[in-house]
């Protein structure tokens, strides 16, 4: 499977963001694939991730544990689609490690790496819905800004590396 150009208009029901990271591509991938590298920057603070297992490889598991300030807890199970090494991961909650069916599929996300010119990484990041209710739901819990709050700190890690 080819990505997608990182230009090209997202499918329906779908959000997304885009922008240039002020860091290697190769330090990006890192964080999205390295679980210790993860939890330093997936979600949003004060949210924070307390767990993250990665089986990089199609129908490997991809879940995270969220836990927010006043003491929410969010799992967050899910399975590696594709991965293509430094340019392209794409996980869904749809299924559980091994395509077993989730019971509740809200999203597959699809994340692009590329190099600039200058040696930074064009980063686009989608949430895929199965339905525009989904989508909706997902832009109400604050997805833009969560979405780009989360780049920001993966962008500040990266550039670390």
């Amino acid at each position: 499977m080819t990505a997608a150009a990182p230009d090209s208009p997202a499918p329906p029901f779908t959000l997304r963001i885009e922008r240039t990271l002020d860091a290697a591509p190769e330090a990006a991938w890192r964080c999205w694939s390295e679980p210790d590298l993860l939890m330093r920057w997936y979600c949003p603070l004060p949210w924070r991730v307390t767990d993250a297992r990665m089986d990089m490889r199609p129908g490997g598991v991809f879940a995270v544990v969220m836990e927010g300030p006043n003491g929410e807890r969010q799992d967050v199970p899910g399975v590696w689609l594709a991965i293509e090494p430094r340019s392209r991961l794409v996980f869904t909650d749809a299924f559980t490690q091994d395509y077993k069916p989730s019971g509740a599929p809200f999203m597959t996300g699809e994340i692009l790496f590329a190099p600039t010119a200058d040696g930074r990484t064009h980063y686009v990041a989608m949430a895929h819905h199965w339905r525009a209710e989904d989508m909706q739901a997902h832009r109400d819990m604050g997805f833009e800004a969560g979405w780009n709050a989360a780049a920001d700190q993966l962008e500040a890690l990266a550039r670390s590396l």
